[in-house]
């Protein structure tokens, strides 16, 4: 079953850290995710660029709007993903809290659907 491991950050909280603590966090995340590649777990990742260089569409009544930055106003911002292999949400708890980043945000894990499935109930 996949799941997508979430990890959002606030940007005081990772300017806080101490001076080369956030190169040693990904140092050993970078190490983690090639174990996790190597056993099948980890089926992609990708940091995202800052919140700032987001643009959010939304549509509402025929008008689109498009508007700078992530569409949330919060403190925290969408970083970066796992896309992950596991079981069951247990293991994909485990495996996410390998990752440091709930101390600079939060992460979510959130297990993804089959859009195989849903485009042959679709008839798609």
């Amino acid at each position: 079953m996949k799941f997508l491991v979430m990890i959002h950050t606030d940007d005081a909280l990772v300017e806080a850290l101490p001076e080369g603590e956030f190169d040693r966090l990904m140092n050993g995340c970078f190490a983690k995710a090639d174990e996790l590649r190597a056993a099948g777990k980890l089926l992609d990742s990708q940091q995202l660029e800052h919140g700032s260089t987001a643009r959010t569409l939304r549509q509402r009544n025929g008008t689109l709007a498009i508007t700078d930055g992530p569409f949330a106003e919060a403190k925290e911002v969408f970083a970066g993903f796992n896309l992950i292999e596991a079981a069951d949400m247990d293991e994909a708890l485990q495996i996410a809290q390998l990752l440091p980043w709930a101390r600079t945000g939060h992460i979510e894990v959130r297990p993804v659907r089959d859009m195989e499935a849903v485009r042959r109930r679709v008839g798609a």
